[in-house]
C-alpha cells in the first residue's frame, strides 16, 4: 500500500477503476465473517480488489439477516441514510452522507453502500467531521489519549505517509487528527452495536490495526474483529484476519505528492 493514501487520503490518489470478471478478488473467506460485534474491514483505498471483498461481505451479512449498520470512514459522524427509501437514488444517497466528492470518489463504494441503502439498513458516516480537524489540531490533551508508544508510531506514520515533506511544527497537529479520527469512528462504532449483530466499518488499514487504530477505542465489551486485506503471505501483524487479494499496480505515492503540491489542509479521510 502506498503510505500517502494509507494515513491521508488525497483526491488525485484515489483512482480506483472497475474490474471485470476475470479481474475480480479471490472469494471471500466467509468462514471468518463474525457472528455479532463489529467488523472492521481495513482496506487499500485504491486497491479495487478490496472494495470487490467488502461488497461481498456485506452482501453475505444481509443474507445471513445480521447486518445491523454500515459505518464508513469515507463520510462524516452524523450523516446518515436512515429514513431514505429503498430505491433512493445515488444522488439523495450522497446528500444524505454528506458525501465529498473531491475527497472520496463515490463509484468505488457506490455498490456496497447501494446494498445498504436497499436493504433499508443504516449507512451511517463515522469519521471526524471537518469542521473540527482545526479545533484537533490545537488539542494538545489528544497527544496524551494514547499510550506514549502508540502516539510515536502514529507520529512516525504520518511524516513517512506525508513523505518527509511536512515541517516538523506540523507533526503532532497531523497526528492529533489521525487518533481523533480514530476515537470518533470509535465512538460512532460503539454507539450503534446491537448483541447478536454486525456492524461494519469501511475504513483504510491503518484505522483497522489493533495496535494503534480504532480498536484501540471500542469499549472492551464490545466483539472485535480486524481484517486486513492483502497479497497472500503479507504480514498482518496487528489483525484478526487476512483476506488474500491482489495487489494494486504499484506507484510512486511520493513522486506523485511531490509533483502535485503539499495540500494546505488535511484531507477528509
Amino acid at each position: 500500500m502506498g503510505l500517502l493514501a494509507r494515513w491521508w487520503v488525497v483526491p488525485w490518489l484515489l483512482g480506483a477503476c472497475a474490474l471485470s470478471p476475470a479481474q475480480r478478488a479471490p472469494a471471500l473467506p466467509l468462514s471468518t465473517l463474525p457472528t455479532q460485534g463489529v467488523l472492521l474491514l481495513g482496506e487499500q483505498h485504491d486497491n479495487p480488489h478490496h472494495q470487490h471483498l467488502q461488497q461481498q461481505a456485506v452482501q453475505h451479512l444481509l443474507r445471513r439477516g445480521t447486518l445491523n449498520a454500515l459505518a464508513l470512514e469515507m463520510a462524516p459522524a452524523g450523516a446518515s441514510t436512515q429514513g431514505l427509501p429503498a430505491h433512493a437514488t445515488d444522488e439523495a444517497i450522497q446528500r444524505a452522507l454528506r458525501w465529498s466528492q473531491a475527497g472520496w470518489p463515490w463509484a468505488p463504494y457506490a455498490a456496497t453502500i447501494r446494498l445498504a441503502v436497499r436493504a433499508q439498513v443504516p449507512v451511517v458516516g463515522a469519521n471526524l467531521p471537518r469542521a473540527a480537524i482545526m479545533a484537533t489540531m490545537q488539542d494538545p490533551s489528544i497527544d496524551t489519549s494514547v499510550p506514549p508508544q502508540v502516539w510515536q508510531q502514529q507520529r512516525q506514520a504520518v511524516a513517512q505517509g506525508h513523505c518527509g515533506l511536512l515541517p516538523e511544527s506540523q507533526l503532532d497537529p497531523m497526528t492529533r487528527v489521525q487518533v481523533a479520527r480514530d476515537q470518533r469512528m470509535a465512538r460512532t462504532l460503539a454507539a450503534l452495536w446491537r448483541p447478536g449483530q454486525v456492524t461494519v466499518l469501511l475504513t483504510g488499514s491503518a484505522h483497522a490495526n489493533r495496535t494503534l487504530g480504532v480498536p484501540l477505542h471500542v469499549p472492551a465489551q464490545v466483539p472485535v474483529t480486524s481484517v486486513y486485506m492483502a497479497p497472500q503471505g503479507a504480514a498482518s501483524s496487528g489483525f484478526d484476519v487476512t483476506w488474500p487479494a491482489p495487489a494494486a499496480p504499484a506507484r510512486d505515492y511520493c513522486a506523485e505528492l511531490k509533483r502535485q503540491g503539499m495540500p494546505k489542509r488535511p484531507a477528509a479521510s
